[in-house]
Protein backbone atom coordinates (compact mmCIF):
# COMPACT_ATOMS: atom_id res chain seq x y z
CA UNK A 1 0.00 0.00 0.00
CA UNK A 2 0.99 3.28 -0.94
CA UNK A 3 1.02 6.74 1.04
CA UNK A 4 -1.38 8.51 0.94
CA UNK A 5 -1.93 11.68 -1.00
CA UNK A 6 -4.68 14.26 -2.58
CA UNK A 7 -5.86 13.79 -5.92
CA UNK A 8 -8.06 14.62 -8.79
CA UNK A 9 -9.50 11.42 -10.74
CA UNK A 10 -11.62 11.53 -13.91
CA UNK A 11 -13.61 8.26 -14.59
CA UNK A 12 -14.69 6.93 -17.35
CA UNK A 13 -18.42 7.72 -16.12
CA UNK A 14 -17.56 11.18 -16.75
CA UNK A 15 -17.63 11.84 -13.34
CA UNK A 16 -14.40 14.39 -11.68
CA UNK A 17 -13.57 13.17 -7.74
CA UNK A 18 -10.94 15.20 -5.51
CA UNK A 19 -9.99 12.65 -2.69
CA UNK A 20 -7.47 11.77 -0.23
CA UNK A 21 -6.33 8.47 -1.88
CA UNK A 22 -4.11 5.21 -1.96
CA UNK A 23 -3.19 2.54 -3.67
CA UNK A 24 -3.31 -0.76 -3.08
CA UNK A 25 -1.36 -2.64 -5.87
CA UNK A 26 -0.99 -6.11 -3.79
CA UNK A 27 -2.94 -8.02 -6.01
CA UNK A 28 -2.68 -8.42 -9.97
CA UNK A 29 -5.53 -5.86 -10.27
CA UNK A 30 -4.52 -2.39 -8.44
CA UNK A 31 -7.25 -0.66 -6.12
CA UNK A 32 -7.69 2.60 -5.38
CA UNK A 33 -8.92 3.48 -2.22
CA UNK A 34 -11.07 6.94 -1.88
CA UNK A 35 -11.26 8.33 1.34
CA UNK A 36 -14.10 11.06 1.54
CA UNK A 37 -14.51 11.52 -2.23
CA UNK A 38 -16.00 14.77 -3.36
CA UNK A 39 -17.41 16.38 -6.24
CA UNK A 40 -15.97 20.03 -6.65
CA UNK A 41 -17.25 22.40 -9.08
CA UNK A 42 -15.73 25.95 -9.73
CA UNK A 43 -17.91 28.60 -11.11
CA UNK A 44 -18.04 31.90 -12.48
CA UNK A 45 -20.96 34.53 -12.01
CA UNK A 46 -20.78 38.51 -13.10
CA UNK A 47 -20.43 38.90 -9.37
CA UNK A 48 -17.28 36.70 -9.05
CA UNK A 49 -16.54 32.69 -8.50
CA UNK A 50 -18.04 30.12 -6.44
CA UNK A 51 -17.00 26.67 -5.39
CA UNK A 52 -19.88 23.82 -5.08
CA UNK A 53 -18.92 21.07 -2.83
CA UNK A 54 -21.03 18.05 -2.35
CA UNK A 55 -20.30 14.34 -2.07
CA UNK A 56 -19.70 12.08 -4.63
CA UNK A 57 -21.76 9.49 -3.50
CA UNK A 58 -24.60 11.38 -1.71
CA UNK A 59 -27.15 8.66 -0.27
CA UNK A 60 -24.52 6.47 1.70
CA UNK A 61 -22.38 8.17 4.29
CA UNK A 62 -19.59 5.83 4.27
CA UNK A 63 -16.10 7.01 4.29
CA UNK A 64 -14.06 4.95 2.28
CA UNK A 65 -14.71 3.59 -1.26
CA UNK A 66 -12.88 1.20 -3.34
CA UNK A 67 -12.98 1.40 -7.03
CA UNK A 68 -10.63 -0.61 -9.75
CA UNK A 69 -7.97 1.28 -11.79
CA UNK A 70 -9.75 0.18 -15.25
CA UNK A 71 -12.76 2.70 -13.92
CA UNK A 72 -10.31 5.72 -13.62
CA UNK A 73 -9.29 7.73 -17.25
CA UNK A 74 -6.58 9.89 -15.73
CA UNK A 75 -5.63 10.64 -11.85
CA UNK A 76 -3.30 13.83 -10.91
CA UNK A 77 -1.58 14.68 -7.47
CA UNK A 78 -3.23 17.85 -5.95
CA UNK A 79 -1.21 20.32 -4.33
CA UNK A 80 -3.51 23.35 -4.34
CA UNK A 81 -3.33 24.50 -0.86
CA UNK A 82 -6.51 26.13 -1.03
CA UNK A 83 -8.51 23.00 -2.79
CA UNK A 84 -7.25 20.60 0.23
CA UNK A 85 -8.43 23.64 2.77
CA UNK A 86 -11.91 23.24 1.11
CA UNK A 87 -11.40 19.49 0.90
CA UNK A 88 -10.77 19.37 4.73
CA UNK A 89 -13.09 21.85 5.94
CA UNK A 90 -16.21 20.26 4.29
CA UNK A 91 -14.75 17.04 5.82
CA UNK A 92 -14.62 18.40 9.40
CA UNK A 93 -18.31 19.13 9.18
CA UNK A 94 -17.86 22.55 10.43
CA UNK A 95 -20.46 24.21 10.16
CA UNK A 96 -19.06 28.14 9.07
CA UNK A 97 -19.08 29.31 5.92
CA UNK A 98 -15.27 29.25 4.47
CA UNK A 99 -14.35 32.05 2.51
CA UNK A 100 -12.12 31.93 -0.17
CA UNK A 101 -12.81 35.33 -1.82
CA UNK A 102 -14.79 38.26 -1.18
CA UNK A 103 -18.06 39.32 -3.44
CA UNK A 104 -15.83 41.67 -4.98
CA UNK A 105 -13.17 39.40 -5.82
CA UNK A 106 -10.51 40.53 -3.56
CA UNK A 107 -9.12 38.46 -0.79
CA UNK A 108 -9.20 38.82 2.91
CA UNK A 109 -5.85 38.75 4.67
CA UNK A 110 -5.14 36.05 7.16
CA UNK A 111 -2.18 34.99 9.37
CA UNK A 112 -0.91 32.44 6.46
CA UNK A 113 -0.57 35.53 4.55
CA UNK A 114 1.68 37.33 7.23
CA UNK A 115 -1.54 39.17 8.59
CA UNK A 116 -0.86 39.67 12.17
CA UNK A 117 -2.86 43.08 13.12
CA UNK A 118 -4.68 46.27 11.96
CA UNK A 119 -2.62 48.77 11.61
CA UNK A 120 -4.61 50.31 14.44
CA UNK A 121 -3.68 47.36 17.07
CA UNK A 122 -0.71 47.37 15.93
CA UNK A 123 -0.06 51.22 16.85
CA UNK A 124 -1.71 50.43 20.04
CA UNK A 125 0.58 47.90 21.02
CA UNK A 126 3.39 49.77 20.19
CA UNK A 127 2.55 52.53 21.94
CA UNK A 128 1.51 50.97 24.84
CA UNK A 129 5.30 48.90 24.89
CA UNK A 130 6.86 52.51 24.88
CA UNK A 131 5.26 53.50 27.45
CA UNK A 132 5.45 50.88 29.71
CA UNK A 133 9.82 51.21 28.99
CA UNK A 134 9.39 54.78 29.64
CA UNK A 135 7.92 54.55 33.24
Amino acid sequence: MEEEYYAILKLVSGEEIFSLISVDDGGDDPIIILQNPLIIQYSTTLNGGFIKVKPWIQLIEEDFYMIKLDKVITMSESKDQKLIDIYNHYISGEEEELKVKEPDGSIKPDSRMGYISSVEDARKNLEDLFNIKEN
